[in-house]
């Protein structure tokens, strides 16, 4: 018969908390967890800010800005999760990818968050190739549609 496995805590990518034999009131643990990989699974964000909104929907995420401020404070980067009427951080992993909502965009996670920006729309130039200009504009309406690129206001 194999060795068992000996776990740590929780697990090493996100934090979920393990369950251990007899330990008291597991309910807590699994709910966490379960909490944890709600947050998680195809996450998308109301968008980034320093400080939680004043009434936070059940489930709602956030990225934490550069300068968090009151419950937030020391969360900058995170995953920001409001679940049970609490705030729950979540360390992002390189090559995370989330959905940003407020910037109808996706943004990954490479030693912070990074966003596709819009190129400019082509002008200028000494001969004016409409059809170039044309295909290049549909290729960055792609872009946006698909959620690569922000949509441009």
């Amino acid at each position: 018969m194999p060795e068992p496995t000996d776990f740590a805590a929780a697990t090493a990518r996100f934090a979920l908390p393990h369950l251990f034999p007899a330990q008291a009131q597991k309910e807590f643990v699994v709910n966490e967890s379960l909490a944890r990989i709600d947050s998680l699974l195809h996450c998308a964000i109301e968008g980034a800010a320093d400080e939680p909104p004043a009434s936070p929907g059940e489930g709602e995420c956030w990225i934490v800005s550069d300068s968090p401020a009151g419950e937030w404070a020391g969360h900058a980067g995170d995953i920001a999760a409001h679940q049970a009427g609490t705030w729950l951080f979540l360390s992002p992993r390189e090559g995370m990818r989330i959905y940003d909502k407020a910037q109808r965009a996706f943004a990954h996670y490479a030693g912070g968050w990074q966003y596709a920006h819009s190129p400019a729309p082509p002008a200028g130039g000494e001969t004016v190739d409409a059809e170039a200009r044309a295909a290049i504009g549909n290729l960055i309406e792609t872009l946006e549609a698909a959620g690569i690129l922000p949509a441009s206001t």
